[in-house]
């Protein structure tokens, strides 16, 4: 009786999915179109994502403030209320300086990125006697590859990685989306 509940279920929760097929491509359309104009100004761009960044920083800064206060009689308040104007004073830098925000947060992709490679290389050798561990430690190398080329060409990267990675990300869910439309248009 359960497994006749939970395909039930399963056949609502699909037949929504399929009548948002139309949905689902004209976001695939919209990303794709993001992506596009990401890559043809990778500098506009990166000031976008910086701009965004800060928008979020001083959003979570002032979600963090009003918790503070909504909860003053616990031992964190002073902690919880610093958090939350550092992170409206960093948004505010962000969004008062996008280019030194862009070198900043390109520097931070890059210290993630070295991270990322070596974890995923780490991870890799522990992996071994797996099928396809091979391929983690590639995409360990070519995470730290992307960091060094960031580092190799700082200066000049920074006006550049983050919107082309914007590219990268909005093409990659565009074409996503547009796929899994077409699909359940098809099913």
């Amino acid at each position: 009786m359960t497994n006749e509940f939970d395909n039930k279920d399963m056949q609502e929760v699909f037949a929504k999915l399929k009548a948002s097929w139309g949905w689902l491509m004209l976001f695939g359309l919209i990303s794709l179109i993001g992506g596009f104009l990401s890559f043809s100004n990778p500098l506009e761009a990166t000031v976008t994502v910086d701009y965004l960044v800060a928008f979020f920083f001083m959003l979570l800064g002032a979600v963090q403030i009003v918790q503070a206060f909504s909860n003053r009689g616990w031992g964190g308040f002073l902690w919880t209320l610093a958090t939350g104007v550092l992170m409206i004073v960093v948004g505010g830098v962000l969004a008062s300086n996008p280019t030194a925000g862009a070198a900043s947060l390109t520097v931070l992709v890059a210290i993630l990125l070295f991270l990322l490679g070596g974890s995923k290389i780490a991870y890799s050798f522990s992996m071994r006697p797996v099928a396809g561990w091979i391929w983690v430690l590639v995409s360990g190398v070519m995470s730290l590859v992307l960091g060094g080329l960031i580092v190799a060409d700082f200066p000049w990267a920074a006006t550049s990685v983050l919107g082309l990675f914007l590219g990268v990300e909005l093409t990659f869910n565009g074409v996503t989306l547009l796929l899994t439309g077409w699909a359940l248009r098809n099913s």
